[in-house]
């Protein structure tokens, strides 16, 4: 893995679910080549993983504060985490 790979995930508190936000997340991700995956959590939150291109990840990340158009997201949890070289993105 390059020096430039970063890992991320993150905790996207709101309204997250039921907005279409883990597949917006995916579309994202793959249009920025960053893998990674989105879960729904049973509090109501999404857990977001990313990893890829240094900046094509912070750019992500940016995204996710904001969300699609019906999210309204009010907190993210940012956490760093080694890369494990994963790939592609899977929506759970």
């Amino acid at each position: 893995m390059p020096d430039s790979t970063l890992r991320r995930r993150l905790v996207v508190r709101g309204r997250v679910q039921g907005v279409f936000f883990r597949a917006s997340c995916r579309e994202e991700a793959i249009t920025r080549g960053v893998a990674g995956s989105a879960d729904n959590l049973h509090d109501g939150s999404v857990e977001v993983v990313l990893e890829g291109e240094r900046r094509a990840v912070e750019e992500l990340v940016a995204w996710v504060r904001t969300g699609p158009p019906q999210a309204e997201v009010s907190d993210v949890d940012v956490y760093e985490e080694p890369p494990q070289g994963m790939s592609g993105f899977t929506v759970y």
